[in-house]
């Protein structure tokens, strides 16, 4: 088991009724873990030197990982230790979902400049800052962009960011205006 990455939508509801499947917009554990590398390691996280890389702001994406789901923030009301805390908790909460409320267009910014620019990329790997733990598996991963896989289960990072525009693409045709990354 691991810990998977879903893309989400202000209106899932009406995302789900129509001719959804999650498969075609699914994301990787790989970029997952690409995006959790932020709070993992110490140095320059690989999103944020792709986005140097490429002159791509990144922010939008990181800003995905703000939204709180309401079962999540029950969850953080639940166990907060008094009233003080649960009002921090809230306005907290509150805060990040209006900062983001609406970026669908600038998320969907950032995924078309990565892919613009790292279509005439050559050899993206060499360019990242070397993990001597690769638990990443960087050279697999970002190599051959072009590609839809690096192994038999494991999108390319190229795929996934395809996967993520067809999401996009889908959610704004059904009215989406907010997008976010689901954790489970």
């Amino acid at each position: 088991m691991g810990l998977d990455i879903l893309l989400g939508a202000n209106n899932q509801a009406e995302l789900d009724a129509g001719h959804y499947d999650p498969d075609d917009h699914q994301l990787s554990r790989n970029f997952c873990n690409f995006m959790c590398r932020r709070w993992a390691i110490e140095e320059e996280p690989e999103l944020d030197q792709i986005g140097r890389l490429t002159g791509v702001d990144i922010s939008p994406l990181y800003e995905m990982d703000n939204y709180t789901l309401p079962e999540d923030l029950s969850s953080m009301l639940e166990y907060a230790d008094d009233d003080a805390e649960r009002q921090e908790i809230l306005a907290r909460t509150q805060a990040a979902s209006a900062a983001m409320a609406g970026n669908i267009d600038r998320v969907t910014a950032t995924v078309e400049g990565l892919l613009t620019q790292l279509t005439t990329m050559e050899d993206l790997p060499s360019r990242l800052r070397p993990d001597p733990e690769d638990t990443l598996y960087a050279t697999a991963y970002f190599a051959n962009f072009s590609a839809a896989r690096m192994n038999a289960y494991d999108n390319t990072f190229g795929q996934d960011l395809r996967n993520f525009r067809s999401f996009l693409e889908y959610a704004k045709g059904k009215g989406s205006e907010t997008v976010f990354f689901v954790y489970g």
